[in-house]
């Protein structure tokens, strides 16, 4: 019994992966859980997304979200040692603990699983970063994590939050447009690209200075 649990888990979860490296993501875990949610506070639903391929987002955007989440994006393999040794090391000093989670780990995340702590998420979360790691490649990653990222309250996706925050589609966001969007990934049910703060413009010019750096990086990389 225990071994067919397992082959069917393995051979489910391999087939949803090769699916979505070629099939559209309507639909993740957390827009569920945000609708449940919205119920349960007696709360309107507020489901806002529509999907596009990333040829038809700002070029900027993919740059601005790698300095805003993950500068290493194009050099690891789903899993930055260094950013990890950091944050353990931050943790041992007692200092704020910060997130060290890479593009590639929060897109599992967001496609198949669930928000929360636990080694067993966090297992799985390790085992579907290393298979859209092998079977989907960067480009494919990021064109899913730009579609079903949070972006605001009942907001998912580059097109859903160009549309509603700033009247055009993700291909026409400028620049600054894509720094203000990745300037409030770190929380974006508390951070506003519509209407941003003193400290999110503020990081949208630390996030704009970053994306020469990445940018740099890329093209001496290639």
């Amino acid at each position: 019994m225990l071994k067919w649990i397992v082959l069917l888990f393995f051979g489910s979860t391999i087939l949803f992966v090769f699916i979505y490296r070629y099939c559209p993501v309507y639909v993740t875990p957390l827009m569920i859980i945000r609708c449940v949610q919205q119920v349960s506070h007696g709360e309107k639903l507020k489901l806002r997304h529509h999907w596009v391929p990333i040829t038809e987002m700002s070029e900027d955007l993919p740059i601005a979200v790698m300095s805003s989440e993950d500068q290493r994006f194009m050099e690891h393999h789903g899993f930055d040692f260094t950013e990890i040794g950091h944050a353990i090391k931050e943790r041992q000093q007692g200092k704020r603990e910060r997130g060290a989670s890479t593009i590639s780990q929060q897109t599992a995340k967001n496609v198949f699983l669930w928000n929360g702590g636990g080694w067993f998420r966090k297992g799985l979360e390790v085992y579907f970063t290393a298979l859209i790691e092998l079977c989907w490649g960067k480009q494919r990653i990021m064109e899913v994590y730009l579609n079903s990222i949070e972006m605001g309250d009942g907001i998912y996706g580059a097109e859903a939050v160009a549309q509603l925050h700033f009247g055009y589609p993700a291909k026409e966001l400028s620049r600054a447009n894509c720094a203000l969007i990745a300037a409030t990934l770190p929380n974006p049910l508390r951070f506003s690209s519509k209407n941003p703060s003193s400290y999110m413009l503020r990081r949208q010019t630390w996030i704009l200075n970053q994306m020469r750096y990445v940018e740099k990086a890329m093209k001496n990389k290639d």
